[in-house]
């Protein structure tokens, strides 16, 4: 058998490598059963959300399984934050999982001391009516105003400012634009935001 300098080269470090690797007592089939085990998150839905803790607005990817929250995560894709969060964004997987979250919408009567919880329909039907009571009884049809000269004039307004409408961090800016408009269907001029700063 004739070896040249390159096959003996390539020979001993292949058997240098293989003899290190049996001293260190690494188990071959137990690194290759690893590579191929399942992932903490293997079957689950990838849900994109907004963190709601500051004006931010910071992306969050939710990785959900059978209706629950297993992992949430900072998006990496995000314009924002770029994958990072910050501490309080980080343990928000505490608030969504606690005993003490609101999941339905409550209703406190008229001098009750207590809240009860009430179906989405009839909170629906609640604020739909009470938005066009407020609407109907404090609607500003026209203003009049006075000139440099002294005449007044008179202006179509159509607005109520007994109607205003708060947005908040984890609104999208696409929600955000749609409920900038229905304030201005509704002839609200009172638009906030949380995050304007």
């Amino acid at each position: 058998m004739s070896m040249n300098r390159r096959d003996w080269l390539k020979w001993t470090a292949g058997a240098g490598a293989g003899l290190a690797v049996s001293k260190t007592g690494l188990d071959i089939q137990e690194a290759q059963a690893a590579t191929v085990a399942q992932p903490k998150l293997a079957g689950t839905k990838q849900v994109l959300s907004a963190c709601n803790f500051c004006s931010c607005g910071c992306g969050m990817v939710c990785s959900v399984k059978d209706g629950k929250l297993i992992n949430l995560e900072g998006d990496s894709e995000h314009i924002i934050n770029r994958g990072a969060l910050c501490s309080k964004g980080a343990a928000m997987k505490a608030a969504h999982e606690s005993d003490r979250r609101v999941k339905a919408p409550l209703y406190r009567a008229p001098g009750s001391d207590h809240w009860q919880q009430i179906s989405w329909e009839d909170a629906y039907a609640r604020i739909t009516t009470k938005i066009k009571q407020t609407r109907d009884a404090y609607w500003i049809d026209k203003e009049t105003d006075k000139t440099k000269d002294g005449t007044e004039v008179e202006y179509q307004v159509n607005r109520t400012d007994a109607i205003a409408f708060l947005g908040g961090a984890q609104n999208t800016n696409e929600e955000c634009y749609l409920l900038a408009k229905m304030s201005r269907l509704l002839g609200s001029v009172w638009v906030e935001h949380q995050a304007r700063l």
